[in-house]
C-alpha cells in the first residue's frame, strides 16, 4: 500500500519509502489531469465557482506529496531521492505546462476574467482571478502551438538543470574536509569549535580534527583560526564549489540556465528574465531595481571603503599583513570588534543555548500574537533531530503544526529556510490550519556542551521563525493566496522584522541566560550587542548589494554573448569590489539562491524588505516593542493576509504611510539618526 495515495493530515514520514514517490506522483498527476479536464470541458457557461474556484481546488493531494518530496530532497536527501528528483522534475514541469497551455481551460478562465467588473467579487476573489489569469497569460497560453512546444522543452530542461546544480553544490560541500592532526594548527579556535571538529573526525573514523564546509564548522574557523594558510585553504575550497572543471562543475549549468531563462522570457514577449519576473514584484522593473541598488551603493560605499581601510591598517599593525585577502576579512574583523567592544561570540554563546533561544522566540510570539507552543511526539518526523509542536491560541484553538530541524548532516543542504507541508485555507466552511517547518544548520551539541549559538545564529533562528509566523497566522480563503504566497520582495518583511527583537534588552532578558549558571545576560553585553549592531555595516551592505547586482547582471540582459562565467562575474562585482580577486573562486557556480532556489532576478528583495522592516520596526518602537496595538495591526494586515491584496496597500493599512527608506539608512548608521 502506498501511503502517499491515501488521505493524511500530517505527513506520514515513517510509512513512506523512497520507492513510493514516483508511482504516487505519476498517479496523482493523472488524477489531477482528470480533475482539470472536467473543469475545461464543463458544458455549463464558465463562472467564478465552476472554473476559478474549481481550479484552485484541484491537485490538492499532488501539492502535498510534492511538498513532502522536495522538502526531503533539501533536508534529508540521498542518492535514491536525487535520482527520483531527476525523473520527477520533468514530469511536474510537463504537467504544469499541460495545465497552463490548456487552451479550453484558459478560454474559460479568460471568459470569467473579462466579466470580472460585473461579478461583484470581493477583494480576495478578485486577487485569485487575477493571479490565475496572469499565470496563464504570463506562461504561454497565448503562444502558437510550435512556441508552446518550445516552452515545454525549456521548462523541462530548466527543472533538471536546477536540480543538478543543487546536487553538485551539496556533493562539493560533502566532499571537502580539512583534516588537522597537529593541535597547534587549531590555535585561536574556541574550545567548542575544537570539540565539534574532534567529534566530526570521530564520526568519520579519522584521528585528529576535521573542518568541513558546513557553516557551523567553516565560519568559526574563518573567524578564529590563527593559521593564515589554513584559512586560505578553507576559503578557497568554499569559494570554488562547482568551479573545478570536473563532473561536479556548474559553469556550463549556469550558462545554460541563464540562456534558457532568457530564451523563455523572449518567447513570452519580455526583454529579459528580470523583466518577466519583476512584473509580478513590488519593484516592477529591472530599471527600478538597478536604481534602488545603486542608491544604496552610493550611501554604503564611502562607509565600506572607510571600514576596509581601517581593517587593513589594523591587520598590518597587528600582524604585518601587507594585503588583506578574503580569508583575512572575518578573522581581523572579529579581532577588531573584540578590541573595540570587548565582545565576541565566545563570550555570548554561553547565553544562547539553543533550547533557551527556541523558548525565547516562542515567548516573543506569545507576547505579540498570543500563541502557545506545546511539544508533541505523536506525529511522524523524517529524522530524529526534528522537533514538533502543536501551536494554539489563548483559547486553546489550533493554529498550526510546527516542525523544526536545527543541525547539519550529510543529506541536508546548507543554509536555513522555512517551508510548508500543508497550506492554510478555508474549505467547506472549515479553516484548515497549516503545517509549517523551519530547517537550519546550527552548531551541534558535543559530549560536554549543549548546542550553543552564535549571535548570528540567533538572528537566523528569529528570521526563519518570522517566515514561519507568516505561514502559521495565515487566515485566507484560498491556499494559493495563503501565508507566504506573496510577492517575493514582500515575503522577507515578516522574517526580517523579527530579527530586530534580538537586539532589544526586553527580549534578551526573556531567554539569554548562561547555560551553566542560569545568570541573565549582563546589561553591559546587551549594550555592546546594540552598539556593535552597525559594526562594518558598510562592508556588509556592499556584500549584499554585490549579490543583488550579480543576480541582475545574469538575468537583466541578454546573456547569449557570455562565454566565461568567471570573467562575467568579475565585471558584475566591479562596483562593489573590496578584496583582491581569488582566481580559483567563482561565486556563481554555487549561488544556489538564484540557480536552484526561487531568487532569480529577486536577490535584491532582501535589501528591499530591509527598508520595509526598518520602517515597520520603527513603528513598533514608537509604542513599545511588545505593543499589542501594533502587533495586532501587523497580524491583521500583514501576517494573516498572505497575497490577498497588493502588498503596498497592506503595508499602508498597517503603517498609515508608505515606508521611509531613511529608516534603514539610520538603523544601519549610514546616515545620522
Amino acid at each position: 500500500m502506498n501511503p502517499l495515495l491515501h488521505p493524511f493530515d500530517t505527513a506520514p514520514f515513517s510509512k513512506i519509502k523512497n520507492e513510493h514517490f514516483l508511482p504516487a506522483i505519476e498517479e496523482l498527476i493523472k488524477k489531477t489531469k482528470s480533475e482539470i479536464e472536467t473543469i475545461a470541458t464543463n458544458p455549463m457557461p464558465p463562472t467564478f465557482e465552476n472554473t476559478v474556484e474549481a481550479l484552485e481546488d484541484s491537485g490538492r493531494q499532488l501539492d502535498r506529496v510534492t511538498s513532502i518530496f522536495f522538502n526531503l530532497n533539501s533536508a534529508e536527501t540521498n542518492d535514491d531521492i536525487q535520482k527520483i528528483a531527476q525523473e520527477v522534475s520533468p514530469l511536474l514541469s510537463n504537467f504544469n505546462n499541460d495545465l497552463l497551455l490548456n487552451k479550453p481551460l484558459f478560454e474559460r478562465v479568460k471568459a470569467v476574467y473579462e466579466e470580472k467588473d460585473s461579478l461583484e467579487l470581493d477583494p480576495e476573489q478578485q486577487m485569485l482571478l487575477d493571479k490565475q489569469y496572469k499565470s496563464f497569460s504570463r506562461n504561454g497560453a497565448n503562444l502558437s502551438e510550435k512556441d508552446k512546444e518550445t516552452l515545454r522543452k525549456i521548462d523541462a530542461d530548466l527543472a533538471k538543470l536546477k536540480l543538478t546544480f543543487g546536487e553538485n553544490v551539496l556533493a562539493e560541500t560533502n566532499k571537502f574536509q580539512l583534516v588537522i592532526t597537529n593541535e597547534e594548527d587549531l590555535s585561536g579556535l574556541p574550545d567548542g569549535a575544537k570539540e565539534a571538529a574532534a567529534q566530526t573526525a570521530s564520526e568519520k573514523g579519522i584521528d585528529g580534527w576535521v573542518i568541513t564546509l558546513d557553516y557551523p564548522s567553516y565560519i568559526p574557523f574563518m573567524m578564529y583560526a590563527d593559521k593564515r594558510e589554513l584559512r586560505k585553504e578553507l576559503a578557497i575550497a568554499f569559494g570554488a564549489k562547482g568551479f573545478h572543471n570536473d563532473k561536479l562543475d556548474n559553469q556550463l549549468n549556469v550558462l545554460t540556465i541563464v540562456n534558457l531563462r532568457h530564451q523563455r522570457a523572449q518567447l513570452l514577449g519580455y526583454k529579459s528574465h528580470a523583466h518577466f519576473v519583476l512584473e509580478e514584484r513590488m519593484a516592477e522593473t529591472p530599471k527600478k531595481v538597478q536604481s534602488f541598488l545603486l542608491e544604496l551603493l552610493e550611501k554604503a560605499k564611502p562607509a565600506a571603503l572607510r571600514e576596509f581601510s581601517e581593517l587593513e591598517t589594523f591587520a598590518k599593525e597587528r600582524d604585518g599583513i601587507d594585503k588583506l585577502q578574503k580569508w583575512d576579512g572575518a578573522y581581523y574583523a572579529e579581532k577588531l570588534k573584540q578590541e573595540r567592544f570587548n565582545l565576541d561570540d565566545e563570550k555570548l554563546k554561553p547565553y544562547f543555548e539553543l533550547k533557551n533561544v527556541i523558548n525565547g522566540v516562542f515567548t516573543v510570539a506569545e507576547r505579540l500574537y498570543d500563541l502557545q507552543f506545546n511539544p508533541i511526539d505523536d506525529i511522524d518526523v523524517y529524522h530524529p533531530d526534528v522537533k514538533t509542536y502543536r501551536v494554539t491560541d489563548n483559547n486553546n484553538e489550533p493554529v498550526a503544526i510546527f516542525y523544526a530541524d536545527f543541525h547539519p548532516r550529510p543529506g541536508k543542504r546548507g543554509g536555513a529556510w522555512m517551508t510548508s507541508y500543508k497550506s492554510q485555507e478555508i474549505r467547506d466552511g472549515v479553516n484548515e490550519r497549516p503545517h509549517v517547518s523551519i530547517v537550519c544548520n546550527f552548531t551541534k551539541p558535543t559530549s560536554s556542551k549543549p548546542s550553543l549559538l552564535t549571535f548570528n545564529e540567533v538572528t537566523t533562528l528569529f528570521h526563519e521563525f518570522g517566515h514561519a509566523l507568516h505561514g502559521m497566522l495565515a487566515n485566507t480563503r484560498y491556499k494559493g493566496l495563503s501565508g507566504t504566497s506573496v510577492y517575493w520582495d514582500f515575503v522577507e518583511l515578516p522574517s526580517q522584522i523579527l530579527e530586530n527583537w534580538c537586539y532589544e534588552k526586553e527580549t534578551l532578558e526573556l531567554f539569554a541566560t548562561h547555560y551553566e549558571t542560569g545568570e541573565v545576560i549582563p546589561m553591559t553585553y546587551i549594550e555592546k550587542i546594540k552598539e556593535s549592531a552597525t559594526f562594518h555595516e558598510g562592508i556588509q551592505t556592499l556584500r549584499q548589494l554585490s549579490f543583488g547586482m550579480l543576480d541582475m547582471a545574469w538575468h537583466g540582459s541578454d546573456p547569449t554573448h557570455v562565454k566565461d562565467v568567471k570573467a562575467f562575474e568579475k565585471g558584475a562585482f566591479a562596483l562593489t569590489k573590496l578584496y583582491p580577486d581569488v582566481p580559483e573562486n567563482c561565486m556563481s557556480t554555487s549561488f544556489s539562491h538564484i540557480f536552484q532556489g526561487g531568487y532569480s532576478a529577486g536577490y535584491y528583495s532582501y535589501k528591499w524588505a530591509e527598508v520595509l522592516d526598518a520602517d515597520a520596526f520603527a513603528y513598533f518602537q514608537q509604542e513599545g516593542i511588545f505593543s499589542k496595538t501594533i502587533a495586532n495591526k501587523f497580524k491583521k494586515f500583514i501576517l494573516s493576509q498572505g497575497g490577498t491584496q497588493d502588498p503596498m496597500e497592506l503595508y499602508v493599512k498597517f503603517r498609515g504611510q508608505e515606508p521611509d527608506p531613511e529608516a534603514l539608512l539610520k538603523r544601519a548608521g549610514l546616515i545620522e539618526r
